[in-house]
Order: C-alpha cells, then sequence, then structure tokens
C-alpha cells in the first residue's frame, strides 16, 4: 500500500509526525511511505529509513499539486495537519482513502475525518498524530524506537567538530533564539546568567548554537560573553549535520522550538522552557524522544513566579 502521510510545516510540527511514519513501515514493511513535507525539511526525511519516498510541497498551486500528487499513485493519505489547499488537492487527485482530522473547513475534502479535539490536550502532539494511524489499521502498534532517528557517522561528525573548535570536554549547548510556535523563553539577560553559571563550574564545554538566519543574535551574544570560554555555532552546514551534532551532546537548552524537537529526536538530554498554558505547555509539545531525557519548564508570566522558576533552572544547571 502507498500511504501518504501530509506534515509540510515547520522543523517541530514535521518531527512529530516521524512516529506516526515508522509504525506505519512496521506494521507492514511492504507498506511504501510517502512524506509531504516543507523544503526546510527535505533532507531530514530522506535520512529515515522508514520513509521510502519525499514529496516536496514547493507552493504551487492546486492544480498543479493535483497533479504531482495522483503521479504519486497514492492509495491512502493521512494528513495530520490540513489547509484547503492540501485536502482539496487530494480530492482532485483521486486518492481513494483521505484521512485527517475533523477540524476547519478543509475536513469535507476527506473521506475519513477523525473527531479529536487537539485543543483539549489530553495527549501529546505526536500521539494525536499516532492515534490516526487506528483508521487505517486498528491493530497498529504504536511503539516505536527511541531515538528514532541515529546517524552510523554522527561521532565522527562531533569529533572533528570537537578537533576543529578545542573542545576537550563534553558539550551543553545553548540555543537562545525563539521562533517557531514557542511562546515563551527567557530574555537575553537571563540566558546570560545561565551560561555564566554553567562555564564557571568549568566542567562541560559550553557551545552556542544559532540558526543560518540568526547573525544578529550569534554577534550579539559573543560580545556578552567576550573572554569567556564557549563556542559559538552559526548552523551554515544544514540540518542533519546540526542533527549529527546534537546526538553527542551532554544537554541542549532551549526554547520550545524546532531544535529542541530534534534534539530529543536524535535522543540528545532537554532542558525546555515552554510557555504556562496548556496551547503551548509540554504536555502538547513535549519531545518524541524518552521522556525521562526531557526537563521542562513552564514559564509564568506572574514576574515574581518567574523568577522562582528561573532561579531553579539556574541551579539544575548548577549541579
Amino acid at each position: 500500500m502507498r500511504i501518504l502521510v501530509v506534515r509540510n510545516d515547520k522543523l517541530g510540527d514535521f518531527i512529530t509526525a516521524l512516529p506516526t511514519m515508522y509504525v506505519l513501515k512496521q506494521h507492514n514493511p511492504d507498506n511504501h511511505i510517502v512524506a509531504f513535507v516543507a523544503p526546510l525539511n527535505e533532507a531530514l526525511a530522506l535520512s529515515c529509513e522508514f520513509i521510502d519516498e519525499v514529496i516536496v510541497d514547493e507552493g504551487e498551486d492546486v492544480f498543479a499539486l493535483a497533479k504531482k500528487l495522483k503521479s504519486a499513485k497514492i492509495d491512502t493519505s493521512i494528513t495530520l495537519f490540513s489547509n484547503t489547499r492540501v485536502a482539496f488537492a487530494q480530492f482532485l487527485a483521486g486518492i481513494k482513502k483521505r484521512i485527517a482530522p475533523a477540524t476547519k473547513i478543509a475536513q469535507i475534502f476527506y473521506t475519513n475525518r477523525i473527531t479529536q479535539r487537539r485543543s483539549q490536550v489530553k495527549m501529546a502532539e505526536f500521539e494525536y498524530n499516532l492515534e490516526l494511524t487506528k483508521t487505517l489499521f486498528p491493530d497498529i502498534n504504536l511503539a516505536y524506537k527511541k531515538p528514532l532517528l541515529a546517524f552510523e557517522d554522527a561521532k565522527i561528525v562531533y569529533d572533528v567538530f570537537c578537533t576543529n573548535n578545542d573542545i576537550q570536554k563534553e558539550i551543553v549547548a545553548f540555543h537562545v533564539g525563539f521562533g517557531g510556535s514557542s511562546d515563551a523563553n527567557w530574555n537575553l539577560d537571563e540566558y546570560e546568567i545561565l551560561i555564566r553559571e554553567v562555564i564557571q563550574q568549568e566542567k562541560y564545554q559550553v557551545l552556542l548554537t544559532f540558526g543560518p538566519d540568526e547573525k544578529a543574535l550569534y554577534e550579539e551574544m559573543q560580545k556578552r560573553l567576550m573572554g569567556l570560554n564557549a563556542v559559538f555555532y552559526l548552523s551554515l552546514d544544514g540540518i542533519l549535520y546540526f542533527a549529527k551534532l546534537i546526538s553527542n551532546f551532554k544537554l541542549f537548552v532551549s526554547t520550545s522550538t524546532g531544535t529542541y524537537h530534534l534534539a530529543s529526536l536524535v535522543g540528545c538530554p532537554t532542558m525546555t522552557f515552554f510557555a504556562d498554558s496548556l496551547f503551548a505547555s509540554a504536555a502538547r509539545w513535549r519531545g518524541v524522544g524518552d521522556v525521562e531525557l526531557q526537563q521542562h519548564f513552564m514559564i509564568p508570566q506572574d514576574a515574581d513566579k518567574r523568577s522562582k522558576l528561573f532561579e531553579l533552572a539556574r541551579n539544575k544547571l548548577a549541579h
């Protein structure tokens, strides 16, 4: 069976779809898993052994997209996040069975509309995604391996990186950027305190990571930490190279954004900051990796509560 799995949005959202694709492949190795993804996630999708084919959403009009999907000869689709363009294109492509959550006007174009009420956050986003597979295979096993993604050359890549940057200790990485669906974060002054807390221990090597569009933030943090033992990495080498590095870190500290989900995907321990709201909470957006490797902090809006939580996070990093 040729199964199209649709998750054509941001990095973190796409990663929440990977367990779904894995269990579909495990249920029957003859299932041909086709991932429909945003351009930024193409390389990551191609690196997953449980994904057989990747279709990239180039933003074409609905009729061009329908033609592309029709040529893929899809038997069934599972759309984890839908919009009218994607839904209508699948209808026009003649995909016989089209499964999706029963949300938005787009649901009228699906043959199987599943009521989930994700806003109630009774489970994590990736768990809601997994649940949709039961519509196709009621007896499917939803368990998946952790970490879900591993690279044979990850240690080599990491060792070369450490050699080139004169790193001789385990790495605690901070990603101070703020993007994706994250709704809360510490400010740069607060991050600087947390970073200095780890540096002064002299137990770990502090590494600050930045996305390719965060050059100004990269330069700002270099100024703030000038003269201290910190390494700064502007990620210009692609998502797979970054994933290989992260898989070897001692700890990855960030807000709830795509890089956090990437760290959890490859088995790196995480310390993550979420908004104190159900929609943006750890209950909804926890990583797909081992929950025992995840530390979650819900940042409150109240100043006093925020200050107390900050001290808790600071103490965690001090030990």
